[in-house]
């Protein structure tokens, strides 16, 4: 399994997780489990996903998750599980 951990924060606006979830599944990448709040106008959401069937590169995956990030005028992260595991290890 190629776990990778997506992060989404910002303004709240309609049609968000309809956006990230689309994406995804066009680039054949799971998500094995996904939380998201609001508080006070603002989106926060986490997934876990498995990338393990995806066609392209990780790089590439991201750089286009950031062009979703500038469209949706929100702040999205990708990390691969490992790294994110090491960062969070303190």
């Amino acid at each position: 399994m190629n776990r990778t951990i997506i992060t989404a924060v910002g303004k709240d606006t309609p049609g968000i997780i309809a956006r990230i979830s689309t994406f995804l599944d066009s680039k054949k990448v799971n998500i094995l489990d996904i939380s998201q709040t609001i508080v006070k106008g603002f989106f926060n959401m986490m997934m876990i996903v498995d990338a393990k069937n995806m066609d392209e590169n990780f790089d590439e995956f991201v750089s286009q998750m950031k062009d979703i990030s500038s469209e949706l005028g929100i702040d999205i992260r990708c990390q691969r599980e490992d790294i994110f595991d090491m960062m969070h290890r303190i």
